[in-house]
């Protein structure tokens, strides 16, 4: 299980050169307030002095350390992997071959730690400033050394409350953010440290920890500053876990003091006194406390935790490297031949967004109905449902009807229903299925310009490492889609101009309508045929030449009234009968309810008003729009209506099925038949095609990010796969 560790070391060096954060590998967190010892601590396992000390905050960066054990037998060969060249002279470690690297100098090595820890201060400085600013970019620190344990950790700022110097005012919620991304890794085992000179239940570490850690499963805690609390108190409740107990164990160390860190007091020489003090203090809780005993614990669980981790992340390894091998794939490689390059890709455009329209693109839309699918939509649904909701007598009265009747009768009044008035106002409806009939072309094309966007989303993704070809590509399915659509409004404005142009009235669906209309008007023949027959003898009135005139046949009546008025030798009789009629005619104007006779011939000597006491003149009566209709004038208005309505629904019928089919002909078909000739017309062309497959400024670089972190995957599935099973148990 020694051989757990370094492999861990091995994928955090593997990763660390592509700067990666995607796997989340097993490491040690430290936590802890400010001044609580972290760093105390960590030095203590590396038995060094290599990190900057000091009063306030002084790690102002996350700090990775990796700390490497070095046998005496393998040492030469580690040196060897390990060794730089200077002046044309090896570098190696003193005192046991004992030495560090940092990430960001690359190969150089640190024989001296107090130049490592100035390397610290000077890389810390570099990013976040010096006046204690903090920043979240880690340093990567490996200690080669044979009086160490392996152990990956990481030093975290301390837990502040004030900011001090140029520290924002959020430094707090920033600090902790800081240390909750990197606890919040499952494979993390959290060292919460805590000064024992404080109150344990008030502990910021435990209780961040105890947030992303509430069974308690990954966290250890470290009490800190035994040989400093008051006179009288000890430590024995906290480190027998009466106080706050820790699944992992809670284990006391005593760190060097300011004074002996600045007496130059060594590492080694701190860990006897503190063993000493631990003997004399609490000599049942020796063993089990200390930094020895601390770097063995720390090292037993890192090396558990991993074991039980290994599985899990060389499963993730191993999907990543799937995954980055398809984005590779997607990104292509670099270009070639630029003249095939350039076919292919105008070919795949043209097939995908044919394919689209069909139905059969590779990649089926799910969130909302795409290409063929909308344009059927659109055609039965939107189309056909708008068109369901034209009113065939929308927008039209009575009285419109009624008006029009009469209109198309001229100066005559008519016997039957003028056949004018019908096509007239059926061509008035027939003219407002128009409009839904060019929008319905507009949503077409409005889907067949958004179907470019979703080809070059989801099924040419090499379009994307060429945005000028992909921007002409846009640019020429417009200008085709574009030219196509007065063609085909044209041709929907035909159709209903067709519609308009001739009125069949013998059209086969419409012969019920017509045939209502034929029984009506036989009808009225009928009856006027009987109504001479049944009047009485001496009620009719005798003409100038003798014949018979029926007192209800309003055309003969008028007739004669003209005549009187314009020659005036008509006989007493007639005289007396238009005297009375014109009696009744003023009878019937001055209640309202006859103003069609305004229109007509008006006597000579009309006689006075009797309430103005002048000439009523007949053409200055208005006529009325509001009055109650007639038996005859209800019965011709709601047999022109039925009319209205029968030849509507037959023009709707045709117009719902035959726009679609001029829209699919003249704009769908004609876009899919020329897509792929019109692209090749534009595009290929030898001068274009330098300019054209210009790849996009960051699909190179991003193509290269994804290269080196499939090889560092593979190479870290490599790591792992060396691993032997014996190994883990």
């Amino acid at each position: 299980m020694e051989a757990l560790i370094p492999v861990i070391n091995k994928l955090q060096d593997v990763f660390n050169t592509v700067g990666a954060d995607i796997i989340q590998l097993p490491q040690i967190v430290v936590v802890g307030t400010q001044s609580s010892g972290k760093s105390s601590v960590l030095e203590s396992l590396v038995g060094r002095d290599i990190l900057p000390r000091g009063t306030g905050i002084v790690t102002r960066r996350p700090l990775i350390l990796q700390l490497v054990h070095i046998d005496a037998d393998d040492r030469r060969k580690t040196s060897e992997e390990n060794e730089s060249k200077k002046n044309g002279r090896l570098y190696r470690g003193i005192d046991g071959e004992e030495w560090g690297k940092f990430l960001h100098t690359k190969t150089k090595i640190y024989t001296d730690f107090e130049e490592i820890r100035q390397e610290i201060e000077a890389e810390t400085e570099r990013l976040s400033g010096n006046n204690k600013g903090i920043s979240d970019e880690p340093i990567h620190l490996k200690i080669f050394s044979p009086h160490v344990v392996n152990l990956t950790l990481v030093d975290l700022p301390g837990i502040t409350k004030v900011p001090v110097g140029d520290q924002p005012r959020d430094i707090e919620i920033q600090i902790r953010e800081l240390i909750v991304k990197y606890i919040t890794n499952p494979n993390s085992i959290i060292l919460a440290v805590t000064a024992a000179n404080t109150d344990m239940a008030t502990s910021e570490s435990l209780k961040v920890a105890r947030d992303v850690d509430p069974d308690g499963r990954r966290t250890l805690a470290v009490v800190t500053k035994l040989d400093l609390m008051d006179a009288g108190t000890d430590a024995m409740d906290v480190l027998m876990g009466r106080v706050i107990p820790v699944k992992l164990g809670i284990i006391g160390v005593v760190n060097r003091s300011q004074l002996d860190i600045n007496q130059k007091k060594a590492v080694a020489d701190s860990i006897r006194d503190e063993h000493a003090f631990l003997q004399k203090k609490y000599p049942s809780l020796a063993n089990r406390n200390g930094t020895k005993y601390l770097a063995r614990t720390l090292n037993r669980l890192l090396m558990h935790h991993i074991r039980d981790c290994l599985p899990e992340l060389k499963t993730r390894i191993n999907v990543l490297a799937a995954q980055y091998q398809s984005l590779l794939g997607s990104y292509g490689e670099p270009v070639e031949d630029k003249s095939a390059t350039l076919l292919q890709l105008i070919t795949k455009f043209a097939a995908e967004y044919c394919n689209t329209i069909e139905g059969t693109a590779k990649y089926i839309e799910t969130a909302e109905l795409c290409g063929g699918a909308r344009i059927c939509y659109i055609f039965h649904e939107t189309f056909g449902r708008t068109l369901e909701s034209v009113d065939p007598l929308g927008g039209l009265t009575t009285i419109d009807v009624l008006t029009a009747i009469r209109n198309a009768t001229g100066p005559r009044p008519a016997l039957f229903v003028p056949e004018v008035s019908f096509e007239l106002l059926v061509k008035r409806q027939v003219k407002r299925l128009e409009e839904p009939s060019l929008r319905c072309v507009e949503l077409v094309h409005e889907e067949m310009q958004r179907i470019i966007q979703h080809c070059s989303n989801y099924s040419t993704q090499e379009l994307l490492r060429f945005p000028k070809l992909h921007d002409a590509i846009v640019e020429v399915v417009t200008s085709l889609l574009r030219k196509r659509l007065p063609v085909t409004n044209d041709m929907v404005h035909n159709l209903v101009a067709i519609e308009l142009a001739y009125i069949n009235t013998k059209h086969p669906d419409f012969a019920d309508a017509c045939g209502l209309m034929n029984s009506n008007i036989e009808e009225q023949r009928r009856r006027m045929r009987e109504l001479p027959s049944s009047v009485p003898r001496d009620k009719s009135l005798k003409g100038p030449g003798g014949q018979s005139l029926s007192p209800t046949d309003p055309s003969a009546l008028e007739g004669e009234v003209v005549k009187a008025a314009a020659g005036g030798s008509q006989s007493g009789p007639v005289n007396e009968q238009m005297e009375s009629g014109m009696g009744n005619w003023r009878g019937m104007l001055k209640k309202g309810e006859e103003g069609a006779f305004g229109d007509r011939a008006a006597p000579q000597n009309p006689p006075a008003s009797p309430q103005k006491g002048h000439a009523v003149n007949l053409l200055d009566v208005p006529v009325p729009v509001s009055r109650k209709l007639s038996a005859r004038e209800q019965r011709d208005c709601e047999v022109i209506e039925r009319l209205i309505k029968s030849y509507f629904l037959i023009v709707r019928k045709n117009i719902q099925d035959s726009v679609p089919k001029a829209v699919m002909h003249f704009l769908v078909n004609h876009v899919k038949d020329c897509l792929q000739s019109e692209l090749v017309g534009q595009l290929y062309k030898t001068a274009l095609l330098d300019d054209l497959l210009t790849e996009s400024e960051d699909m190179a670089q991003r193509r290269n990010e994804a290269a080196d972190m499939l090889k560092a995957l593979q190479k870290a599935s490599q790591v792992i796969a060396e691993i032997r099973e014996t190994h883990l148990w």
